[in-house]
């Protein structure tokens, strides 16, 4: 299995205009990102990872994180301590490799290191993403919560898994 690699400002243009590319293929379940955004993102993330040159990536804040996202507020309000995963991306080509797995149990050690306890994320119920809602069920993610997003384009289901339980 490839091995994960934080994504940070020593990562080459190239890498990131790849991560760029492959996130706005996905943007109707991730949302769309420009240049800017994306690198804020990265520069506040707890950790950003990619595997091969861009074959997956994840990008996860915690509870300090400098980050606006209306997903993110809503965990924020409700919880003192927590690693939020804003998105991960598994290019079409790369898929049924295991990367998402990967990134997630790279995570679940990075979360564990700094002493975080929950890990948590949202899942589109509307459009419907019936592929991630098979993966977070397979970790034990537990529903904790919906919502119509401000634009009224997406209904979530809000996701969180203890990993204290999941030890």
């Amino acid at each position: 299995m490839m091995i994960s690699e934080l994504i940070d400002a020593r990562t080459p243009a190239g890498i990131l205009e790849k991560l760029l590319a492959l996130n706005n293929a996905l943007a109707r379940e991730l949302s769309w990102l420009d240049r800017e955004k994306l690198a804020r993102m990265i520069r506040n993330a707890f950790v950003a990872l990619r595997i091969g040159d861009v074959d997956a990536f994840m990008i996860a804040f915690d509870q300090d994180s400098d980050y606006d996202g209306e997903n993110f507020g809503w965990f924020k309000s409700r919880y003192e301590r927590f690693v939020y995963v804003d998105r991960i991306a598994v290019a079409a080509a790369a898929r049924g490799r295991g990367l998402a797995r990967r990134l997630y149990e790279d995570l679940f050690a990075a979360a564990s290191h700094s002493g975080q306890q929950l890990i948590v994320c949202e899942v589109n119920a509307e459009p419907p993403n019936p592929e991630s809602d098979a993966f977070h069920a397979f970790f034990g993610f537990e529903h904790v919560g919906t919502a119509v997003l401000r634009s009224g384009e997406k209904t979530v289901r809000y996701l969180c898994l203890d990993l204290k339980q999941k030890s």
